[in-house]
């Protein structure tokens, strides 16, 4: 039914441990009830993603999704839960014919995406890839890409002082 040949090796079974984690995670930071656990097992989520990128050697990517997603925005949802005031209010009641038909509707997105993966054709670069990616990566941002790299991060200092103003401002009487 699937003409594809399976050959389990150490990354093979690496793959589907750290998938499964991600996956694991993601679901936790969707269904706990306490934000602090949503941003911990958030931040379990992008680990497991960095280390996926590392098997597919992509090791500066990885060491990019642990700098900025687990270190700066995991820090900032913490941040941010501590400096906004939280009540506790009753969850929801379950709605059990939603969360089927939202099951339902997650199935068939897996297999209309999985099929479509499989049967798509994608190319073959033409060229070789660099044996130092990480090296060439830093010579195209710091030569050819210098100036939108600045503007970047111009763009994220003004963000973070308009975070910070914004949640230092005093509330307003009613």
């Amino acid at each position: 039914m699937f003409p594809f040949n399976l050959n389990p090796t150490g990354e093979f079974f690496a793959f589907f441990a750290l998938a499964v984690c991600a996956i694991t995670g993601a679901v936790m930071a969707l269904s706990l009830v306490k934000v602090v656990h949503t941003a911990l097992s958030l931040a379990f989520t992008f680990v497991s993603l960095a280390a996926l990128f590392i098997l597919l050697g992509a090791e500066f990517v990885a060491f990019v999704q642990v700098l900025i997603y687990v270190g700066a925005v995991t820090i900032l949802m913490i941040f941010g839960i501590m400096m906004t005031k939280h009540r506790d209010e009753e969850r929801e009641r379950g709605r059990p014919l939603l969360e089927t038909l939202a099951a339902v509707f997650c199935l068939c997105l897996f297999g209309i995406l999985f099929f479509a993966i499989r049967s798509a054709g994608f190319p073959v670069p033409e060229t070789a890839l660099p044996a130092d990616n990480t090296t060439e990566i830093g010579t195209l941002l710091f030569t050819k890409y210098a100036v939108p790299f600045e503007l970047v991060s111009v763009l994220l200092t003004a963000a973070f002082i308009g975070a910070v103003a914004l949640a230092k401002r005093e509330e307003e009487p009613a």
